[in-house]
């Protein structure tokens, strides 16, 4: 087969790419070190540069000292709002709405308290609060790449239907519900990968692991190589609906004692309880509820063992617990899990998420960024 040979114009695309790039991971870099990294010509460099500058996606902020003889060069910087990706959270009682920039960086947030229903009226509804949410925002329609939809349930490869959605009886839920008045692309996805997503955006080094979402419900995503791990089922590291307890709780897909009834945020609080209140009190030593806290790090700890067996890399607590988790929750749980494994268990493979705040949301968004930036 004859190799197709590549033009010129391909070859001046991939050098306005391969310098934008350069910028985006510089932050702030001279027109000389983009020369030199890259190996392309000063007249090159120049011409992209201008017409970088000419459409928006970049722009000269001040001087920087290039260590090269001579006064300072022009400093550049890619335009962050240039494009925004929009993630929204549904859940059962409110729809949370973020929009970040091309640095996944919090551009403006919003919490509507929508119940959630399953008819046409509820999806117009949370489609005009996030066209309002845009307007507020001053964003324009072509600066919105797309919108991710994070969802309590599991998503068709193609991201376009829920297949499994049990928690807020969406099963079969079509992207149709919310494309039918929005003008950007939209997609699904569960939330457990979107909040893992996120942790891989706010985590470079990070390759092998497995994300442990303890939110309202509990999630989990098992990343390896910085991939997720989607399964040819659709239903890979559901582990929330491993039963541990026959005879306990119910849980919402119908059996009984599984790891949701024993590991979610559902399972720890009750009804009058908020995160704040319960760990106020947890932290100035309120006996019963020290003792509950007990009994779910207990609980969190047998379910880690039971994973760590089997995937023995690093194990990332997140979702809307990890910003009240400390060392000490972290020394109790490795307590727990070295009476249960039969090996020497080092204390090095817990981590709190680096990403807890918004991270569903943001994940729900980074996909439309990733794609802009071909990352």
């Amino acid at each position: 087969m004859t190799q197709k040979s590549i033009t010129p114009d391909q070859i001046r695309e991939n050098n306005r790419n391969l310098i934008y790039q350069y910028i985006y991971h510089a932050k702030k870099v001279a027109q000389q070190d983009i020369s030199y990294h890259l190996h392309l010509s000063r007249p090159t460099v120049t011409e992209k540069l201008a017409e970088l500058e000419e459409d928006g996606l970049i722009t000269k902020d001040g001087r920087i000292d290039t260590g090269y003889v001579g006064r300072k060069a022009n400093a550049y910087r890619i335009v962050p709002d240039f494009r925004v990706g929009i993630g929204v959270e549904i859940l059962h009682d409110e729809v949370k709405i973020i929009a970040v920039n091309l640095y996944g960086e919090k551009v403006a947030y919003k919490i509507c308290p929508i119940g959630y229903r399953n008819d046409a009226s509820y999806f117009q509804e949370v489609c005009r609060q996030i066209l309002l949410f845009r307007n507020r925002a001053g964003l324009s329609d072509t600066q919105i790449l797309g919108v991710g939809f994070a969802m309590q349930g599991l998503i068709s490869p193609d991201g376009q239907t829920v297949i499994y959605g049990k928690i807020l009886d969406c099963t079969g839920l079509s992207i149709t519900a919310f494309t039918d008045y929005l003008p950007w692309p939209c997609s699904f996805i569960h939330d457990a990968d979107s909040a893992a997503i996120a942790e891989l955006w706010a985590s470079p080094d990070l390759d092998d692991a497995f994300y442990l979402s303890l939110s309202k419900h509990l999630g989990a995503s098992l990343i390896a190589k910085r991939e997720l791990i989607r399964g040819s089922h659709g239903h890979s590291s559901t582990v929330e609906h491993i039963q541990m307890v026959p005879d306990g709780r119910s849980c919402y897909c119908g059996k009984r004692g599984c790891l949701e009834t024993l590991c979610s945020i559902h399972a720890l609080l009750t009804e009058d309880e908020t995160l704040d209140s319960f760990f106020e009190r947890v932290r100035s030593g309120e006996t019963n509820t020290c003792k509950r806290w007990k009994q779910y790090l207990t609980d969190l700890a047998k379910a880690i063992n039971l994973l760590h067996l089997i995937y023995d890399k690093t194990f990332i607590l997140g979702g809307y617990l990890a910003p009240y988790l400390d060392e000490t929750d972290l020394r109790c749980i490795y307590e727990e899990i070295r009476e249960l494994t039969p090996f020497p268990e080092a204390q090095d493979f817990l981590q709190i998420s680096k990403m807890p705040e918004h991270n569903i949301a943001i994940g729900a968004a980074l996909p439309y960024i990733r794609q802009f930036l071909l990352l």
